[in-house]
């Protein structure tokens, strides 16, 4: 009793110490804004985001991969592909994406370019390998889908703006009434004790607000921290042959020897971002499971295991020297950044109606 009554008291010295140290470096959460989209686009995104016509073969929707019973992801420690492929990166969640600074585990997309991002995904050969040209018309043969274009739009479907339309569906699926939020705007009962001493080590011992802060609790930067390589990646041909792929597209010197994830590295071309990965939000965590860019831990314990350790061979980090109980109060805090699951169910896809002579 007394050694957790002494636990008690050096958790709300921490809290304190904590705060004031945050408070002056700037590295502290925030909560999350109200997203911002246009709803009449929304509508239709919502649609097409579960509308398997999207793809090239007509099998697969952007919901195959970003599943709202599953965070938003596959559920897998690394992603689902096109038919004949495989992915060699972890499916980040779309939850909350409109507030990204970045996409992509290596940061190679514009964050305030949601068109883009879906544009990606949408025509790249190992995702949905789509031609746009092609959704177009396959799209303008739905009426449903034509009258709602109609209501923000008054010309034909076009392919290159459905990405956009997509893109305003995305920005709505949003974090919904998470403890820290409920904390961060006055109420001291939203966190348990035991998440609150957690959260004076995030931002103090632990020092995981350097880069875990803002709303996302995410920087949106890119760090080296030495995750181990997840072996799937290789041992698998099918992942590794579109790991190289993509080295290749991105115009990545000597590729084909490649038998580890050089993250940002195959963008810039600079050695000093070899192994370096955007900073992932650690909102909704409860639900988005495996974790990092590799899915190579299963559980939050495991990472902070992996963060207490001081990270991997050529790293950012240092290691932290948390105790067994400050890691259950880290753990109990990290939880407390998901909120009540955001599911939202299919709506039932349109069918195509042959369109009248003249009027394609």
């Amino acid at each position: 009793m007394r050694s957790r009554n002494l636990f008690r008291l050096a958790g709300a010295l921490a809290l304190a110490g904590a705060m004031g140290a945050a408070a002056q470096s700037g590295a502290d959460l925030a909560p999350l804004p109200e997203p911002k989209f246009n709803k009449d686009q929304a509508e239709l995104g919502r649609y097409l985001f579960f509308d398997v016509r999207l793809s090239g073969d007509a099998a697969l929707s952007c919901a195959s991969c970003h599943d709202p019973k599953k965070g938003w992801t596959d559920g897998e420690p690394l992603g689902k592909a096109y038919p004949a492929s495989e992915g060699f990166r972890n499916t980040p969640t779309i939850l909350n994406a409109g507030f990204k600074k970045r996409f992509m585990w290596d940061g190679r997309l514009d964050g305030s370019d949601m068109g883009t991002l879906v544009r990606d995904m949408i025509t790249e050969a190992h995702t949905m390998n789509m031609d746009s040209r092609l959704l177009q018309e396959r799209l303008k043969q739905v009426p449903e889908y034509v009258a709602m274009w109609q209501k923000f739009r008054k010309d034909d479907i076009n392919g290159m703006r459905v990405y956009g339309v997509v893109g305003e569906f995305v920005k709505s699926v949003v974090s919904k009434n998470a403890p820290i939020d409920r904390f961060l705007k006055g109420d001291a009962s939203a966190l348990s004790e035991s998440a609150r001493q957690g959260y004076a080590l995030f931002k103090g011992k632990a020092n995981c607000a350097s880069c875990h802060n803002g709303p996302l609790a995410s920087d949106g930067n890119l760090h080296r921290t030495g995750v181990p390589e997840n072996p799937g990646v290789t041992a698998e041909p099918l992942r590794h042959i579109t790991m190289l792929r993509h080295y290749s597209t991105s115009g990545m010197p000597n590729y084909m020897n490649a038998f580890e994830d050089v993250g940002s590295y195959a963008i810039t071309k600079n050695d000093k971002d070899k192994g370096k990965f955007a900073t992932p939000s650690l909102r909704d965590l409860k639900y988005t499971a495996p974790y990092m860019h590799n899915g190579v831990f299963a559980s939050l314990g495991e990472v902070i295991e992996f963060y207490d350790r001081g990270g991997g061979p050529g790293g950012e980090l240092k290691k932290l020297g948390l105790s067994a109980e400050e890691k259950r109060a880290l753990v109990a805090f990290l939880e407390s950044l998901s909120g009540d699951p955001v599911v939202i169910e299919a709506p039932k896809s349109p069918a195509y109606q042959v369109r009248a002579f003249g009027k394609n």
